[in-house]
């Protein structure tokens, strides 16, 4: 019953909030965003954060993720490899040294201030995605780079996470072994994504039952994010990857047409409201300097670092700054290696809190970012026709 009550809250807020968003210049998604932390237990205290929404929240990530793939070219992101590895590399390297010196110059242990430093270094597009979708570019090179790179960030991430675990922490971390997954995981996606789904298409598609066509794109959906995350993998990544399959077969147009629906009518929606679901503002003024300074630390490098490998990647000026835009959200990523570096020691708890509304403020900057470039970029184009 309570269930009901959040759902109808989180509906009728998001939807309220991204129409006063879009009427202020902004992306709805920013309203959606911002409405989760006034409805959530920072303020009026209306949606707690349980068990269930988090399950809702993460289907709807993985369903936007999915849809992400579908509308992407898979020869332009094949175009585009080499501005994604520059951009990924360029937005792991200046955010991890400047993380690590705030870390320093704040008084942090050295292995603390490394783990901080990991934790800027990590990428979350699901926000950008949405954002470039309401612009109309999702499409473009821009975004497609930024896809390619997001998904080279998190393999580098993750492997730089285990890396550090193994020589900072107690725990037992076989380097080759996650590396080795990390290679089984791609191998086995592109020859699923080649040989099996088309099949699995075909076969479930003639089914005497209703929706048939988006129920096999759902399971491939399903299939492929429990793959990746049984291989240490993030399971947004494998939504990604079964969105691209798909989009190479005949059910590309059909799948892409009833999954909006799905996804947009309650899934996303929750997914949006759950980010601001974990600010707090108890106790935030003892830290409020830290937070400020690391929050300009982690915009400055993502857009400095990224945009610097766009730039040198033959992007120019607003396009490669479009691109660190982009990668600056950390959104659930970061939030995961959070929960990591607390449980492993490498993050001290009473710093939790204030790098969980770091994370939440590079969210929520995000959109606006984008907007502010691709919105132009947009309207020039509406211009020229």
């Amino acid at each position: 019953m309570l269930l009901f009550l959040q759902l109808l809250i989180i509906l009728l807020a998001t939807k309220i909030a991204g129409d006063i968003s879009v009427r202020l210049g902004q992306p709805a998604v920013l309203g959606k965003l911002l409405i989760g932390i006034i409805i959530g237990p920072a303020l009026l205290g209306w949606i707690q954060k349980t068990e269930m929404i988090d399950s809702l929240s993460e289907i709807g990530v993985l369903l936007l993720m999915f849809i992400a793939g579908l509308e992407t070219d898979l020869k332009a992101l094949n175009q585009n490899r080499n501005s994604s590895l520059a951009v990924a590399v360029g937005g792991i390297i200046f955010p991890l040294v400047g993380g690590f010196l705030t870390g320093y110059f704040m008084g942090l242990e050295q292995s603390h201030s490394l783990f901080l430093g990991l934790m800027l270094s990590a990428t979350s597009v699901s926000i950008s995605v949405q954002t470039l979708k309401e612009l109309g570019q999702l499409k473009s090179r821009e975004s497609t780079t930024i896809l390619g790179a997001a998904l080279i960030d998190d393999i580098l991430v993750v492997v730089s996470l285990a890396v550090m675990m193994s020589f900072l922490t107690t725990e037992d971390v076989s380097l080759g072994l996650l590396l080795g997954k990390k290679v089984l995981f791609f191998v086995v996606v592109i020859l699923a994504g080649w040989k099996i789904v088309p099949w699995v298409m075909r076969k479930l598609a003639p089914l005497a039952v209703s929706e048939a066509i988006i129920s096999a794109g759902l399971i491939i959906c399903f299939a492929f994010s429990y793959f990746a995350e049984y291989m240490g993998v993030a399971g947004i990544i494998g939504a990604f990857a079964a969105g691209i399959a798909i989009s190479q077969t005949k059910y590309k147009e059909e799948v892409e047409h009833k999954i909006e629906p799905i996804a947009y009518v309650i899934f996303v929606p929750v997914f949006f409201v759950s980010i601001g679901l974990s600010v707090t503002f108890v106790g935030i003024l003892d830290q409020i300097w830290f937070i400020i300074g690391l929050t300009l630390v982690a915009i400055a490098t993502k857009l400095i670092g990224s945009g610097l490998g766009a730039r040198l990647t033959g992007f120019k000026g607003k396009s490669a700054f479009g691109i660190g835009a982009g990668m600056v959200s950390r959104g659930e990523v970061a939030l995961i290696l959070g929960a990591i570096g607390l449980e492993s020691q490498l993050l001290d708890e009473k710093y939790f809190t204030s790098i969980i509304i770091v994370v939440i403020l590079t969210t929520i900057v995000t959109p606006p970012m984008l907007k502010s470039i691709f919105g132009q970029k947009k309207e020039a184009a509406g211009t020229l026709k």
